[in-house]
């Protein structure tokens, strides 16, 4: 399957009510392993990749090893991989867009686009994000690859961004990433089934949620209209807890 194809098939296996889930990978191993149980994609953790390699998450690894890594994956499977690009290692829209077109030139078919302020506080504005995601979509466009952009908001994780108004935001930032060429909506730290089937009924692009607890089931979600959900960090995790045990068991 050629590159072109692999974000074809990504963006098909987004639909709402059958969401697709994602086991999140960190590296060609755990990519994998994930493969042969069956996954149609691999998605990367950039938490994940981040602890598993010594570093913190907000962009601290540096964006040549996650190149490294991403091209180790996409060599390593043969199923479309979208990478956590974080917010794209600059607010700079021309910057962010060559960035990402390192990570196309490793095959990748998709990325996770954020709009934390990765080096501050709260969240890039609206207009401002939108011109990132222009860029990166201008820039896939002109290289043929239908990049799919899974455009994160952070109003529900983390930043304090939310208010009584968040779901009015939550909307007005879908509508806008949108229009400025995204492909997906994820919005991790939102749990509340009303709220996500609320959201999901007022926008058009395919939602994306993250496991984590509180989250409704599968099924609940799937009829809540949720196109995908993530694991994020959690395989991580679980899989450190695991060595960390079978290596207490052989030391004592």
């Amino acid at each position: 399957m050629q590159q072109k194809e692999r974000a074809q098939r990504l963006a098909a296996l987004h639909v709402k009510g059958n969401p697709l889930v994602l086991h999140n990978a960190w590296d060609a191993g755990s990519a994998k392993a994930i493969a042969s149980a069956g996954s149609t994609v691999i998605a990367t953790s950039s938490w994940a990749v981040a602890a598993a390699h010594g570093y913190e998450d907000g962009e601290s690894i540096p964006l040549s090893v996650v190149e490294h890594i991403s091209a180790r994956i996409v060599g390593a499977v043969e199923v479309p991989v979208t990478v956590d690009v974080e917010g794209g290692y600059s607010d700079d829209p021309r910057v962010c867009a060559e960035n990402v077109a390192r990570l196309i030139d490793q095959g990748v078919a998709g990325i996770n686009f954020e709009d934390r302020i990765v080096s501050g506080t709260g969240l890039h504005g609206i207009h401002a994000q939108c011109e990132r995601i222009t860029a990166i979509r201008r820039m896939a466009d002109a290289r043929g690859i239908p990049l799919f952009i899974n455009a994160r908001t952070d109003l529900f994780f983390g930043t304090g961004a939310a208010s009584v108004n968040g779901l009015a935001e939550a909307r007005e930032r879908a509508t806008a990433y949108a229009e400025a060429g995204a492909s997906g909506y994820f919005v991790p730290g939102l749990i509340d089934l009303h709220t996500i089937a609320v959201l999901c009924d007022a926008i058009d692009l395919p939602m994306n949620v993250m496991t984590m607890p509180g989250l409704p089931d599968v099924q609940a979600l799937a009829d809540a209209g949720v196109a995908r959900i993530s694991h994020g960090p959690g395989p991580y995790l679980r899989a450190m807890e695991a060595v960390r045990a079978a290596a207490q068991g052989v030391l004592r």
